[in-house]
């Protein structure tokens, strides 16, 4: 039986998130599908993780288990002409026994992407929170940093969220401005659900004077209930790297 890896990218505007759901369709569904007709029987895929609705991945991983000889290439040229335009498969390697895209994956790199024209962008919409007014970056730089290192995030997950430990690594969070468009790149061990979404979105709210700086440190003391802010659109988001 060979362990076969999947480099995955994929537009999520359409789709109710990574995993099967019964609700709508999701990504994991239609890599599954167009794997099957490759193979000519049914695979289940694991992923290195869930993404939500409408968020994007330029780097997803997710292996499976095939009892085939197929070459590699199969699985990239074969697997994405099955494929919706949306989705793609960008790259394919084998593993040894054992390996697990979740269970194996060091860190991820999220960015998150919002767009501050004058007027909005219909080219941007899909994968953009457009914002209108003055950031001050350096107030959101300075909150960041309170952020990075292993705390307790339980402040910053959804109701739903199924984590044993809320206790998180986050390796970096960067923030740059390129013209119209400003990115928030976080780096960490790993992440809760929406976890990203709502630091971007308690940032945003340091960035338009809504809230002070000193939060963020209080946020992750993990001393008192105080809320987080506001949860950042689900399209602005993209799963950027996975690393092993």
């Amino acid at each position: 039986m060979r362990t076969i890896v999947l480099t995955i990218e994929y537009d999520g505007g359409a789709y109710v998130g990574w995993q099967l759901q019964p609700n709508g369709l999701a990504i994991q569904e239609v890599v599954e599908k167009a794997l099957a007709e490759i193979l000519g029987y049914e695979v289940r895929v694991h992923a290195s993780g869930r993404t939500d609705a409408g968020v994007h991945a330029r780097g997803m991983m997710a292996h499976f288990l095939a009892d085939t000889n197929l070459p590699l290439k199969a699985f990239r040229e074969g697997v994405n002409s099955f494929l919706p335009r949306d989705v793609a498969i960008k790259g394919v390697r084998e593993m040894p026994a054992g390996f697990h895209a979740r269970f194996a994956a060091k860190g991820k790199w999220y960015r998150y992407t919002i767009y501050r024209g004058e007027v909005r962008s219909p080219l941007a919409a899909r994968s953009a929170w457009y914002l209108r007014g003055s950031l001050n970056l350096d107030q959101m730089r300075t909150a960041a940093e309170n952020l990075v290192g292993e705390h307790d995030f339980r402040a910053f997950r959804s109701s739903g969220c199924l984590a044993k430990t809320t206790v998180r690594e986050i390796f970096s969070i960067d923030i740059s401005a390129d013209n119209e468009f400003i990115y928030v790149d976080v780096r960490g061990s790993g992440f809760l659900k929406n976890m990203v979404r709502m630091i971007v979105g308690t940032l945003v709210d340091v960035g338009l004077g809504r809230r002070p700086v000193e939060d963020m440190a209080t946020l992750v003391a993990g001393t008192n209930e105080m809320v987080c802010g506001q949860t950042a659109p689900a399209h602005g988001l993209c799963l950027q790297e996975v690393w092993y």
